[in-house]
């Protein structure tokens, strides 16, 4: 009898469907799934360093920043649904099998994004088309999944749908419209979506899956910014020469100098007090620290990447390295400092003088920069970013009387 309960019940677990998704718990980590999902990314983060480089004026770093911030909230959508739900299982695999195809479309299309380069497709309307069908492919998995209760999948329908729909037309009159109203539009689409997302979610219900989980997945994200950093490196190489050689060692060693700005010992400190939260706050802390806090350090090293791919491109000329590539790599810098110190007294409340006035130093020195030879410039680079470091190199220790009152505005 035992042996035919047991064959009965294997075959009704092999003849019932698939579940559509299962929830996540405290302690999950990234899946196999979600690594293969950010290959997307890469190649998008490698194509707006290419549209900035191409363009090589202030509206062109603007345009790059602009499709930037299109993929991260599309990243940051998906990193809270993996959080909630497994991504390896049920119908959340397969949406996002999908929002990575739809992503990897928007990455091909950014060098026509804001115009058509051929006698094909239009260009913005099919990269608008793919990333409103990323977007939506998120918002389908909360439509048929119960994540949290009925009551938390309404409050996200609702947030996603008062922030999406607004930012979604934009983008589409934007592509309709063209130059220059594009710019604009897109612009205000890409400020929209995170303002009204957070009046939004002000004391919802959302949680966090795992702690562990959403850590790790921001901290790959910045990895893969990194990687872009270094990919610049040989973006531009040409054959073996001294300065070649002596640039690639100089400019690893800046890509080495930003990580440090952010896995040296800040990571853990925002680990130890986002782990120690109750449910409210810590989401609140992960919405801003993370989700939206993120960006800017993101996009600081891809501005650095950018400023590398510029001086690498000429490191051989005594000429000046120029404003444009002398501005995206100390600005670039600046910009990933100032972000990690906001981050860190939003999530840790540490002090963020030290890391201000680092910014501060690298932004000032892009008039210096601006006047050496590429090559000179990158070993400035590499050699301040150490020393402006050194400014906060004593751990920073978590304000416990404060970090209640700090983690809940």
């Amino acid at each position: 009898m035992r042996r035919r309960s047991t064959v009965h019940a294997v075959r009704e677990h092999r003849s019932a469907p698939p579940p559509k998704a299962v929830a996540s718990v405290e302690g999950d980590r990234v899946t196999p799934v979600e690594l293969f999902f950010d290959l997307a990314y890469v190649f998008g983060f490698t194509q707006v360093s290419r549209l900035m480089a191409e363009a090589h004026t202030p509206m062109g770093v603007l345009q790059g920043l602009i499709v930037l911030a299109l993929l991260w909230w599309s990243w940051t959508a998906y990193s809270w649904l993996a959080n909630q739900l497994h991504a390896d299982e049920g119908f959340v695999r397969v949406a996002m099998f999908a929002g990575m195809t739809a992503v990897f479309v928007v990455a091909v299309v950014v060098p026509e994004a804001y115009g058509d380069r051929s006698s094909g497709l239009s260009g913005p309307l099919v990269f608008v088309a793919a990333y409103l069908g990323a977007r939506l492919t998120h918002f389908a998995v909360y439509l048929v999944t119960s994540v949290g209760g009925r009551e938390a999948r309404r409050e996200v329908v609702q947030t996603v749908c008062c922030s999406l729909v607004p930012s979604g037309a934009l983008l589409v009159g934007g592509a309709v419209l063209g130059s220059p109203w594009q710019v604009w539009c897109a612009l205000a689409a890409v400020t929209i979506e995170p303002i009204i997302a957070n009046l939004t979610t002000w004391g919802v219900r959302s949680r966090i899956g795992s702690a562990a989980h959403f850590i790790e997945r921001h901290r790959l994200v910045v990895i893969l910014a990194l990687g872009e950093s270094t990919v610049a490196i040989g973006a531009a190489a040409g054959p073996i020469d001294l300065p070649l050689l002596v640039g690639v060692l100089l400019a690893v060693a800046i890509a080495i100098g930003l990580w440090r700005g952010y896995f040296s010992g800040l990571a853990e400190t925002a680990e130890q007090a986002l782990s120690g939260l109750d449910a409210r706050d810590r989401a609140r802390a992960a919405h801003h620290g993370y989700s939206l806090l993120h960006f800017p350090i993101v996009a600081g090293i891809i501005l650095s990447a950018l400023g590398i791919e510029v001086a690498m491109a000429h490191i051989s000329s005594t000429r000046p390295l120029g404003w444009f590539g002398a501005v995206a790599l100390t600005g670039g810098a600046a910009v990933c400092l100032a972000g990690t110190a906001i981050f860190a007294r939003r999530v840790a409340g540490v002090d963020i003088r030290p890391r201000l006035l680092a910014a501060t130093i690298l932004l000032s020195m892009s008039v210096v920069v601006g006047q050496l030879p590429p090559l000179g410039a990158l070993g400035v680079m590499a050699a301040l970013l150490p020393v402006v470091l050194l400014l906060d190199r004593r751990r920073p220790e978590i304000e416990t009387r404060q970090r209640g009152v700090a983690v809940g505005r």
